[in-house]
């Protein structure tokens, strides 16, 4: 358990780092209007926090830098609830007063919008990707070696992909193929195929087919190709104005990993109305294990939900954030059910 002067130091500590991104010393904490230590005890009250694991001490002086758990402590105990602007307030609300009738105007507009206000990585996910399922698949053979393969969605959606057979795959593995990934793909989400088919899809195959690694592959070519996200992105390149990102290799694994759509669909998705932190390496993949990702949900309606998200540094302005983020989805929750309600012209 920390003290009210421990509480109060680390406090300080974490809000100066966001603000300055430089090590924290005690004489700069003493200078404090807030502060009534003495230099000498706030350094050994930050050794004492340093031990703890809330802080740790760079290298290149003898300030402290707060740590993961310092974050984490300070996200779910410390942080004031932040105010925002009546000019951010503004911005954000005339972005809404013009009539835009269509849901990718609304959302791209809303990742520039909180990409310029706080100068991070704003991703935003529409939620169709999760709402649009399997419902049939058919490979109807044209010839010898050409068939034509017919997805149909539970949206309606109906899709042909045209495609050479392989030579190996006898008319009996097809068939098989075609009970096999219509008794276990059906109301599948479309973004979840790929990983059904390299794990349940490919073990099945296995077991009943001749030739089931040139199946696998002919599958994962011809049936499943790369399915859109929905990801739209906006400041993309504010994460090369954070401090913590001049290593261009971490930036590049950064910027590798928002191209994998899937992937990151995956990361993202908030199924919740609750806001969603993760910081460093309480991030699964590799590459984020030294930001932070914030999340919240905004409803289209009839349960539909898609997620708006920033990814900064650890160093993040986590109270502003969660406000902007906050009436930002909002805002577009109550522009989509709007629209669900009464259709985007305003007509029932």
């Amino acid at each position: 358990m920390l003290t009210e002067r421990q509480l109060l130091i680390l406090q300080v500590i974490i809000d100066d780092f966001i603000e300055s991104a430089q090590p924290v010393g005690s004489r700069a904490i003493a200078k404090k209007d807030s502060i009534t230590y003495s230099s000498a005890t706030i350094r050994n009250e930050m050794a004492d926090l340093e031990e703890l694991g809330y802080l740790e001490k760079t290298h290149s002086s003898s300030g402290r830098v707060p740590s993961e758990k310092g974050y984490r402590f300070y996200v779910d105990h410390l942080m004031s609830p932040f105010d925002l602007s009546k000019a951010d307030i503004t911005f954000i609300q005339d972005a809404f007063t013009y009539q835009m009738l269509e849901f990718e105007r609304v959302v791209q507009q809303s990742a520039r919008i909180l990409s310029d206000l706080t100068n991070y990585t704003s991703i935003i996910l529409g939620p169709e990707v999760y709402e649009t399922k399997l419902k049939q698949l058919q490979i109807i053979p044209l010839s010898n070696y050409t068939a034509v393969a017919i997805l149909v969605t539970n949206t309606g959606h109906v899709e042909h992909r045209s495609f050479t057979i392989p030579v190996v795959i006898q008319p009996v593995d097809l068939e098989k193929m075609v009970n096999i990934l219509n008794e276990k793909l059906y109301g599948v989400a479309i973004i979840d195929l790929h990983r059904k088919l390299r794990t349940e899809i490919l073990e099945l195959l296995r077991k009943h087919t001749i030739e089931y690694d040139k199946a696998y592959q002919y599958l994962q070519a011809a049936l499943f190709e790369e399915q859109s996200s929905k990801l739209y992105v906006g400041g993309k390149t504010n994460i090369l104005m954070q401090p913590e990102f001049k290593d261009i290799d971490k930036v590049r694994a950064l910027y590798s990993m928002i191209e994998e759509e899937v992937e990151i669909a995956h990361l993202l998705r908030n199924d919740t109305e609750d806001i969603k932190i993760s910081i460093g390496h309480e991030n699964e993949v590799s590459a984020m294990q030294n930001c932070s990702l914030i999340t919240a949900s905004y409803s289209l309606g009839d349960d539909q939900m898609g997620t708006i998200a920033l990814l900064g540094p650890t160093r993040m302005e986590y109270s502003k954030v969660i406000s902007l983020l906050n009436l930002l989805s909002n805002r577009m929750s109550q522009t989509f059910q709007s629209w669900y309600y009464s259709g985007p012209d305003g007509k029932q």
